[in-house]
């Protein structure tokens, strides 16, 4: 009889730590669904926010397009004046912001980063082109020292090196623009650039002091002030009264 309780109880032994083992499976399956569905979750949470800010960004884009629209109409009138080369470069960034957020869209944290590179150089290729119309001479910045090729750079060393030469490139930019003067619309036109260039001063300084998990932000950002530099352009490009 003894026998029989010890086999007996070595058998309802077993079968409560197989029921324990059971329950602790079902528990961790639970726990691991849990945490799946909260990843998921905010994964989710965090791409409608970047979908609804990119339809706000386009919505401030039809605003901007219906602006310019009726500030071309003025100056069509001949009510208000501005130089050729300031309309063609309002219509340029007018067009050009649609293709900016399209961009963004598409932007992730594997190609931020190349993709911040491009613009930056872009508007920094267009502003010395605008500093040339108005005669500015612009010095050449110093060469970089020798290091990690950039595209290999970890990212610290390759962000630091990029700012620090495209910092170079803006300071020439900032002493042209110093020994120029311009009246009337052209004055229009050569404060729009000298603001450009304390942006992008700005920006830099901003960008010195990313990391690779600001990607979006930093991405976003730069749309955003795009937005808002042609905003002001738009509204100042009726500034000037024909004569004056």
């Amino acid at each position: 009889m003894a026998r029989y309780n010890t086999l007996t109880s070595g058998v309802l032994a077993l079968a409560l730590a197989a029921g324990a083992c059971n329950r602790d499976a079902k528990e961790t399956r639970k726990d691991t669904i849990k945490e799946d569905t909260k990843v998921a979750d905010k994964a989710a949470a965090v791409e409608k926010e970047r979908n609804d800010e990119i339809a706000r960004l386009n919505d401030r884009v039809a605003q901007l397009e219906h602006d310019y629209s009726n500030k071309s109409a003025v100056l069509a009138s001949g009510k208000r004046t501005a130089t050729s080369s300031l309309r063609e470069e309002v219509q340029e960034d007018v067009n050009n912001v649609k293709q900016a957020i399209a961009n963004l869209s598409t932007t992730t944290a594997d190609n931020w980063w190349q993709r911040e590179e491009d613009a930056m150089r872009a508007t920094i290729d267009d502003v010395s082109a605008d500093v040339k119309h108005f005669g500015g001479r612009i010095a050449e910045p110093a060469p970089a020292a020798p290091g990690e090729t950039l595209a290999t750079a970890p990212f610290t060393s390759r962000r630091d090196a990029f700012v620090a030469a495209m910092k170079g490139r803006v300071d020439a930019l900032g002493r042209a623009l110093d020994k120029v003067n311009a009246k009337g619309s052209r004055k229009t036109e050569l404060n729009d650039t000298r603001d450009r260039v304390k942006k992008i001063a700005s920006d830099l300084d901003a960008l010195a002091r990313a990391s690779a998990d600001d990607w979006w932000s930093v991405s976003r950002d730069r749309v955003r002030d795009y937005i808002d530099r042609v905003e002001a352009s738009v509204k100042r490009l009726d500034d000037n009264k024909p004569g004056a």
